[in-house]
């Protein structure tokens, strides 16, 4: 069957490989259908993996897919179901993974597509317990941008940051694909929405979205432009997955008892904050990482309802995919990339 392989840095190619087995006790083989990609496939593509790997590499970390066979000791889904894919081969045993906190499993075996074989393949085997039954109404993009897009960004705010109806809530990169879902997400609950975008071309898409304020970060500072239309109170809380170029302006944009929640460091890794500034107006800092499968789920229930939407920027084929990454570097995107496999 094909596949997408990584065999080097920067060394992507369509390959043949051997189809998966039959499908093992509590395993089921999923027939891939769309892959939605994130920077983290750019991060694998150029050879910034954290943790040991071998090449070659399966890459997609974010997928949906129809089970076509079902082995021993599944008892929860059938053979034409729709389902979304967990990202991470977490061990289902720990104490976290019991709770239904995959994302804090203390015997992960790594990110598909990253440390470890993903999804841009035609047809693959995978644990029951790692795949969410997509809903009647949700389609296999909807289904494909559950796991990442917007569990991560279900996670983010509800889980961690504890979003309410009626806050003000700074987003930045709102033509990114987490922050599209950031946008919708919080708006529908009736939250005032400022973001952040890096060209006027995507100011009105985020308008349409539901942003109250879109700020170009190339021609404002979006702390003074914050502050100033919250006379100088800040925001209930920041979306934050740039990391060091917004971080300073992310917390001085934040009200006194503020949280920021992050889960990204596309500029950078590392930060200097101002510890007075943290205690002295009692900050809340919030790192976020993943989501729990029950996040795709309600993810997917307001897609199927109409609530939210995945934002398309552009569907490719295997053919091409370097070209598809090399517009996601250059940041020309406003929402997902789309690989559609089947």
């Amino acid at each position: 069957m094909r596949a997408l392989q990584l065999l080097d840095d920067k060394r992507l190619e369509l390959t043949e490989i051997a189809p998966p087995p039959a499908p093992g006790n509590g395993e089921v083989t999923v027939e891939i259908k769309a892959v939605a990609l994130n920077h983290i496939d750019v991060w694998g593509w150029r050879g910034m993996a954290f943790a040991k790997r071998k090449l070659p590499l399966t890459i997609g970390a974010e997928a949906s897919g129809i089970i076509r066979s079902v082995g021993a000791g599944v008892g929860n889904l059938q053979v034409g179901q729709l389902v979304s894919i967990y990202g991470a081969k977490t061990c289902g045993l720990c104490k976290a993974c019991r709770e239904g906190r995959d994302n804090l499993c203390t015997h992960v075996s790594g990110v598909h597509g990253f440390h470890i074989d993903g999804f841009a393949c035609e047809a693959v085997n995978l644990p029951a317990r790692l795949l969410v039954p997509a809903p009647l109404d949700c389609d296999e993009i909807d289904a494909a941008v559950a796991p990442i897009t917007f569990g991560t960004v279900e996670h983010m705010l509800f889980d961690n940051a504890k979003l309410q109806p009626g806050e003000t809530i700074l987003v930045h990169a709102g033509g990114s694909g987490i922050g599209s879902a950031a946008i919708q997400l919080a708006k529908r609950m009736g939250c005032t929405v400022y973001t952040t975008v890096g060209s006027d071309s995507k100011m009105e898409k985020a308008k349409a979205l539901g942003a109250d304020v879109v700020i170009n970060y190339r021609d404002d500072r979006f702390e003074h432009v914050v502050r100033k239309l919250t006379k100088k109170k800040g925001v209930d809380v920041v979306f934050e997955h740039v990391g060091a170029d917004t971080w300073a302006g992310s917390m001085l944009s934040l009200k006194r008892g503020g949280r920021l929640v992050t889960c990204g460091s596309t500029s950078g890794v590392s930060t200097q904050m101002n510890l007075m500034q943290l205690f002295q107006q009692q900050l809340k800092i919030f790192g976020s990482f993943g989501c729990r499968m029950e996040n795709m789920a309600n993810a997917m229930q307001k897609m199927a309802q109409g609530i939210v939407h995945p934002v398309i920027d552009t569907i490719v084929n295997f053919d091409d995919i370097e070209k598809a990454l090399e517009r996601m570097e250059s940041r020309e995107v406003f929402g997902k990339i789309i690989l559609k496999i089947n």
